[in-house]
């Protein structure tokens, strides 16, 4: 009960929610990250207390089913805890997975940080398949709303993310930076013919890059397009409104977003083996998920600088931030009493002091 009263009154200054509801949370967050996946009926097991698991159990249904977040101040919370210097680097992306006969089928905005994106704003989509611009739009709003004073440096998004309704969002409610891959089959126009994206740069040897000298219609817009020649011999064709020098290493940071993903569901938290089937309920974990991100990360960053992690021979570490956080507080949680001390320092970085 010390540590959950810890976590609390860490967690009180950024979500202004009632005493219990913030105590339930840290119960959540700790039970989470001891039982390393989000299915209720394992985490009910990592509930500490006298109460059975059948009661915990049914404590979470209580709030998974009643309970209204503010999805403003969690996202608040994470930008404020995560200390993310401006200008921010956005991207958007969609995740799915089934179970049984259910699509679950997310789309989601975050910002990019040391490599990986931490979640502000998402959307459950309840179709199979890509978003439309609506869809993105809507969550774009969302996301100005509750950040529009931010500097925002640019937006990154995967070839899903094309087409003239989309881009005129973009570059006109109010104007977005972006960075967006094309296809290699888009045609593009310097304003009299029409060439393939990838004849454009077919000249292009393996880690070289090229940016076009004058702009080309795309979708009806003038856009600067470039592109690198990956290692797989593929092209990386970008198309950007502006700077298009840097366009292809700020397009490359979001990866942030795959990564994001990755700790969410296999790497991580295991977001695959949940079985809620509505889409409000999927909301509120995702806003948990997103806390317990936060914490597992920092805790990462402050284990990487008291022991650097050795590089391996091809140049990246053995284990990832994210992943160095996670095992620590899962050590520490799953015996609390001989680690009482590492546990109460890892609520330092939340406290954004």
């Amino acid at each position: 009960m010390k540590e959950i009263n810890l976590l609390r009154e860490m967690l009180r200054p950024h979500i202004q929610w009632h005493g219990a509801r913030l105590a339930f949370v840290s119960t959540f967050l700790i039970a989470l990250i001891r039982v390393k996946t989000v299915n209720m009926a394992e985490i009910a097991t990592g509930f500490s207390g006298k109460a059975k698991v059948e009661s915990h159990y049914k404590r979470l249904q209580r709030f998974f089913r009643d309970f209204e977040v503010d999805y403003s101040s969690i996202a608040h919370t994470v930008a404020r805890v995560m200390n993310i210097s401006e200008p921010w680097v956005l991207s958007i992306d969609r995740t799915d997975w089934k179970f049984g006969k259910t699509v679950f089928n997310i789309l989601m905005l975050g910002v990019v940080h040391q490599g990986i994106a931490f979640p502000l704003v998402w959307t459950m989509l309840d179709k199979k398949g890509n978003s439309n611009t609506q869809e993105r739009g809507e969550l774009i709003n969302r996301f100005l709303e509750i950040f529009g004073e931010r500097d925002i440096a640019c937006l990154t998004a995967d070839r899903e993310f094309v087409g003239g309704a989309w881009f005129g969002y973009l570059w006109h409610r109010p104007r977005t930076p972006f960075r967006i891959r094309i296809r290699k089959s888009s045609l593009l126009s310097d304003g009299q013919k029409e060439i393939r994206a990838d004849v454009c740069f077919q000249d292009l040897q393996i880690g070289q890059t090229k940016v076009l000298t004058k702009r080309r219609r795309l979708w009806g817009y003038w856009l600067y397009v470039c592109a690198l020649r990956l290692d797989d011999g593929k092209l990386l064709i970008v198309a950007t409104d502006h700077a298009p020098e840097s366009a292809i290493s700020d397009y490359a940071k979001r990866w942030g977003i795959e990564t994001l993903f990755g700790c969410f569901k296999t790497r991580g938290f295991c977001l695959e083996s949940t079985h809620f089937q509505d889409s409000e309920r999927l909301s509120k974990l995702i806003a948990l998920l997103s806390l317990a991100l936060c914490w597992a990360f920092s805790a990462g960053v402050w284990q990487t600088i008291l022991k650097p992690l050795k590089l391996k021979k091809h140049g990246r570490p053995p284990k990832s931030i994210f992943r160095v956080g996670f095992d620590f507080l899962r050590h520490i949680l799953l015996d609390l009493q001989l680690n009482s001390e590492a546990f109460s320092s890892s609520l330092n970085f939340l406290s954004c002091t």
